[in-house]
């Protein structure tokens, strides 16, 4: 009697009633359901990182000992009062200081972002000379790095390499959505060098500050000024910046008795690579790597998708020059791929097994009919409710870490190639190691068959 008059009763008769309102709310659910199923954010793994903040200093010229005292700690000093931080920890090296600034699992990290950007910006007037702004590396998902691409010819050099890498590639690469920056790593940076021949120095009675102040006029643009007349104001603009070895060398040093000392007659101005601190190989091979890492809370894998069309965009030049493009060295979007295709065939499979049961059970249609559809109902209420509440089923590790092969294979789906050597067994850790600038090293080989290296 208990149970004719209670919720659950009044339920049923409800439901009964106004039937169509329930089939109504129904395929409401089931619409919005799917749609929220492709809409969905994959990636490989969760966020599983406390939000944190990168910073870091470039001061060329000083040694650790002094990097330490005169930028690390200062900076040190401004952060550490920054509300909700948990832990500040710091690495001081050869010209470079970077601080690590790890908050409250339950902090914004864009409030956190923005007020430790305005303590560095006061932080920035009081370092030493010569040492550049702090700088906060972009803001990145846990596993960081969507796309491992490089470039290697038979053609070209390895200066030309890294040129196109750095001034044609990266710049359209970060044009596209969902990229949060790109780390070049590669021997042979370009660079015009003055090599000062001290002989000649003493011969004329010359000082480095004089050819440092002369290249930098040689090749600095400044601004014309301007003019006023009775009609308008005329804009003048500058001209005749020096952009060869050759004409930087033709820079006057100094006049005395008609005679004019050029760059040139106390140093050789030369076209050359930087002093190398780093190195990348592909196949075993010298080459330059890019490491594409996407922005926080982007989803992987349109952002691949977005990225691969820039590729396409960018291979038929880049084939024109000799370059071979390798857009495939280290892909998650495969993993993700099939990992969700592997879910997707045990959900029909599954399915299929769920209806086969209870019609072999329960011998009645409607009673069977009844089950089938609460369940993917159930199932998509509860999608909804994850994904409302930021917290959507990812691919899990042990779905796709099922899938991955563990041994060479060229022919491997999803356009990984030989990317996939010994992932579940051997390299799985080296995937926390990616690198943050160019003068951080990684830790480890990544999964492909690419490797970079840095030295001191």
């Amino acid at each position: 009697m208990l149970g004719a008059y209670g919720p659950q009763a009044a339920l049923i008769r409800f439901s009964i009633r106004f039937r169509g309102v329930v089939i109504a709310l129904a395929c409401v659910l089931l619409g919005y359901g799917l749609y929220t199923l492709l809409e969905a954010k994959y990636d490989v793994f969760p966020e599983f990182a406390p939000p944190q903040i990168a910073i870091q200093t470039e001061a060329p010229g000083l040694a650790p000992e002094q990097v330490e005292i005169l930028v690390t700690q200062p900076l040190e000093n401004v952060i550490n009062g920054v509300p909700g931080l948990r832990t500040l920890q710091s690495s001081s090296i050869q010209g470079l200081s970077v601080i690590t600034a790890t908050f409250e699992p339950s902090s914004d990290i864009y409030r956190d972002r923005q007020i430790a950007g305005e303590r560095l910006t006061e932080a920035a007037a009081q370092l030493p000379t010569g040492v550049a702004p702090p700088i906060m590396t972009p803001l990145t998902s846990s596993t960081s790095t969507v796309l491992v691409a490089g470039l290697s010819s038979q053609r070209r050099s390895l200066m030309d390499l890294r040129t196109i890498a750095e001034w044609t590639i990266r710049p359209r690469l970060l044009a596209v959505p969902g990229v949060a920056k790109i780390a070049v790593f590669g021997r042979d940076e370009k660079s015009i060098q003055v090599q000062v021949n001290s002989d000649a120095l003493q011969r004329f009675g010359i000082g480095l500050n004089e050819i440092l102040n002369a290249a930098r006029h040689a090749t600095g643009v400044r601004g014309g000024g301007f003019i006023d007349t009775a009609n308008q104001r005329i804009v003048l603009q500058t001209e005749g910046q020096s952009l060869t070895p050759q004409q930087i060398a033709g820079t006057v040093l100094a006049s005395a008795a008609g005679t004019s000392v050029t760059l040139g007659n106390v140093a050789t101005v030369v076209e050359a690579p930087e002093p190398a601190i780093g190195a990348a190989a592909i196949d075993g091979r010298p080459g330059v790597l890019l490491y594409i890492s996407e922005q926080y809370g982007a989803n992987t894998l349109e952002v691949t998708r977005r990225l691969e069309s820039a590729f396409a965009q960018l291979r038929p030049g880049l084939e024109q020059a000799g370059i071979v493009l390798h857009d495939d060295l280290f892909r998650p979007a495969t993993f993700i791929d099939t990992a969700t295709g592997n879910v997707r065939s045990s959900l029909l499979l599954g399915g299929a097994l769920v209806i086969i049961v209870l019609f072999l059970f329960l011998f009645d249609f409607r009673s069977s009919a009844i089950s089938v559809i609460a369940i993917p109902l159930s199932l998509l209420a509860a999608l909804v409710i994850l994904q409302r509440f930021d917290v959507a089923g990812l691919p899990s590790p042990s779905a796709w870490l099922s899938t991955m092969p563990s041994s060479v294979s060229r022919t491997s789906s999803g356009g990984c190639g030989r990317t996939n050597i010994f992932l579940n067994r051997i390299l799985l850790p080296a995937w926390f190691s990616m690198p943050v600038s160019r003068f951080a090293a990684p830790l480890s080989t990544p999964p492909s068959r690419s490797s970079s290296s840095y030295f001191p």
